[in-house]
C-alpha cells in the first residue's frame, strides 16, 4: 500500500495517528466499495472518544493507494 502526499498531510492536519490507520485497515468494522473506485474502511477508535475513523483507499491502482482519512461525524450521529 502506498500513501499519497495528500494522505500523509491529512494525517498530520487532523491529528490521526498512523497506528489508528493500521487498525482500521487491518480489522475494519465495515468496508464500503464506492462507485468511484474507492474503498472505504471504517472503524471506531476508543482512544479518540469512540469516534469513527474512515480511511479511503484507491483500490483501482496497483499497489493500492491511501487517499485520505478523517473522523466521520455523520457516523457518530447515526450509530450513537
Amino acid at each position: 500500500m502506498e500513501f499519497s502526499k495528500h494522505f500523509i498531510q491529512m494525517l498530520k492536519e487532523r491529528n490521526i495517528r498512523r497506528d489508528w490507520v493500521n487498525q482500521v485497515l487491518d480489522t475494519p468494522e465495515n468496508v464500503e466499495d464506492v462507485e468511484d473506485g474507492t474503498r472505504h474502511y471504517i472503524k471506531q477508535i476508543p482512544e479518540y472518544g469512540n469516534r469513527w475513523l474512515r480511511v479511503i483507499i484507491n483500490a483501482q491502482v496497483n499497489p493500492s493507494r491511501a487517499v485520505t482519512a478523517f473522523f466521520d461525524r455523520r457516523l457518530r450521529r447515526k450509530r450513537s
